[in-house]
């Protein structure tokens, strides 16, 4: 087993705010070591988390009932998937759907048939179902027609797929929603808050999309299997674990991020701590060849990652150009205590947002026994408090203080009050609209932070000139309209991060940096965006498959090393993968 050193630990300093949290900075995020799909697996692997297949009703078409089970050193769950015939006509990612080619849940505890039978009925119907109490994560997913057809012909004919099919799209499967937290009916995020295998963020959803991800392998060779019995073969080892799920998300991942600031503060904590201890590291020769190797995958990683979108195509060209010049910087630097800070000097004065924000990615990696740790500091309680007695004169010091960014913004400016958002009516998902041209404006969601602070600010002030020793409740009895964001101010004043310093109503906001920061802490990687409202990602390419989350005890810092997969070579020939809890 490979030994690994502890480093040293000390308080190295934050970036500060007005670099982590400028919008732009936030959308060149890189998954790390903390996002969730990573912490989750190395969770399973510490554990011993056991996933078996329980059941398997599917006919030769793949149409039918599985069930897999995952029993937990401290608990059972059944991740129960349908998956029907769905018309061309019908197949759509867009939100508004009603049809979809696979449903799915995960339940807590035991489904006999009678919770079959209830969730046989609801489950397809996702929103408009009756969901269980005891289902935590309820999805749906849509197949990659062009994928899916050519791996069941390869496999069926004895031979493997073109792995080059992964690398253009890698995945059989995308989900179009993975929903947790008592909607529709579904177990509450209270239940979970106290369990010990998913009281982390989002951790509940990301294993109902490690399932379906094994659920789609076995589906492929069920199909290949039933089409050519004689000759059909397991997909190999090597391409399923290239095999991951896809997600398409839009603009309704955006309010998350303005919505919940205390949760997002120790997500951007825990990031900006991870790195700052890294950089507070003094390196081996070890340590250096080990980010030289790290970065020579990320740039294949990235020349391999292709997406239609000029503009993220031209991102992702630009900082595979100015990778060999980090890694001739690394050959030929000497190896001083600071070189790690030296680096991340010269990147930021020298590389792109997103190459600086992939070398600290990677610097994270370095150090798994300070950053791994920090994996349980990802949650919050969420409250928001007011402080009624605080002096009017400290609340205009602290917007003065900690939100200067938002007072800077000249609001009267057509430029600055360009775009609106609001809610549809056929699914209550956000939308932006352009203000004065289309309609909406008068049902805006108050999600731009900004102009509220803004305006907040001058109406204290006013107060203020006539009531110098005002205190906060005095304020607001007389503009009680701003209890809201005062409450907000005066709560996040205290922390580092959570506000994202930007204005929402700009011309120049780019929504798919909201989209890109919530996506990286998932673990998200290959963006690839289809409009500047809607991406596609991947979730799980590279990771260890269940047959190995099984296995005897293993290398666990070879087993978590997965990030920035490849295209795998050498995969032509028959598989050899065995496949857990069932036939081959």
């Amino acid at each position: 087993m490979t030994e690994l050193r502890h480093p040293t630990i000390d308080s190295p300093a934050l970036r500060p705010a007005a670099t982590v949290m400028d919008l732009e900075r936030l959308g060149s995020l890189h998954a790390s070591r903390l996002s969730f799909v990573r912490s989750l697996v190395r969770q399973m692997a510490r554990q011993r988390w056991q996933i078996s297949r329980v059941r398997f009703d599917l006919d030769a078409q793949g149409y039918g009932v599985a069930i897999y089970r995952l029993q937990t050193p401290h608990g059972r769950y059944h991740g129960v998937i349908f998956s029907q015939y769905l018309d061309a006509a019908r197949r759509s990612d867009r939100v508004i759907a009603d049809a979809w080619d696979v449903t799915f849940g995960v339940v807590e505890g035991d489904v006999d048939e009678a919770l079959l039978e209830q969730m046989a009925r609801n489950v397809p119907l996702q929103e408009a179902g009756r969901q269980h109490p005891r289902v935590l994560v309820l999805s749906r997913a849509n197949r990659s027609l062009r994928n899916f057809a050519q791996f069941v012909e390869a496999l069926s004919a004895g031979a493997q797929p073109d792995p080059a099919w992964l690398t253009r799209v890698g995945y059989l499967y995308r989900t179009t929603a993975v929903y947790g937290n008592g909607k529709f009916g579904i177990a509450d995020f209270m239940r979970l808050r106290d369990n010990p295998d998913f009281r982390r963020p989002f951790s509940a959803q990301m294993l109902a999309v490690y399932l379906l991800r094994h659920f789609s392998i076995d589906q492929v060779e069920h199909i290949a299997r039933c089409r050519a019995p004689e000759t059909a073969v397991p997909l190999s080892r090597e391409l399923s674990r290239y095999l991951g799920i896809g997600n398409s998300t839009g603009l309704g991942m955006a309010p998350f991020l303005i919505n919940h600031p205390q949760l997002i503060q120790q997500w951007v904590y825990c990031r900006e701590r991870a790195l700052a201890l890294a950089l507070s590291q003094r390196p081996e020769e070890a340590d250096r060849r080990r980010l030289i190797a790290l970065t020579r995958r990320a740039m294949t990683h990235l020349a391999q990652t292709l997406t239609e979108d000029a503009e993220q195509s031209a991102r992702n060209a630009a900082t595979v150009a100015a990778l060999p010049a980090v890694i001739a910087w690394l050959e030929e630097m000497p190896l001083e205590a600071d070189l790690w800070r030296q680096l991340a000097d010269w990147s930021a004065s020298s590389l792109s947002l997103e190459a600086q924000e992939l070398i600290n990615t990677l610097l994270i990696e370095l150090y798994p026994l300070l950053v791994d740790p920090l994996e349980d500091e990802m949650g919050a309680e969420e409250s928001l408090e007011l402080t009624p007695d605080m002096p009017l004169v400290r609340l205009r010091q602290l917007i003065e203080t900690h939100f200067g960014w938002a007072l800077a913004e000249d609001f009267t400016s057509p430029e600055a009050r360009y775009w609106f958002w609001y809610r549809s009516v056929e699914k209550e998902e956000p939308r932006l609209g352009v203000r004065g041209v289309e309609p909406g404006a008068d049902k805006e969601l108050a999600l731009a932070i900004a102009p509220l602070v803004s305006e907040a600010h001058e109406a204290l002030c006013a107060f203020l000139a006539d009531n110098p020793r005002a205190l906060v409740v005095d304020f607001l009895i007389a503009r009680p309209r701003y209890k809201a964001i005062v409450r907000r101010i005066q709560t996040m004043a205290q922390t580092p991060y959570g506000e994202i310093r930007a204005n929402l109503w700009h011309r120049d906001m780019k929504p798919m940096h909201l989209l890109r920061t919530k996506l990286s802490f998932f673990g998200a990687s290959r963006f690839d965006p289809k409009s500047d409202r809607w991406v596609r990602i991947t979730l799980f390419q590279g990771a260890p498959l269940v047959e190995e989350l099984n296995a005897e005890p293993h290398d666990l810092a070879a087993f978590d090393d997965w990030s920035f997969p490849l295209e795998p070579a050498g995969c032509q020939g028959e598989g050899s993968r065995d496949v857990a809890g069932g036939e081959r």
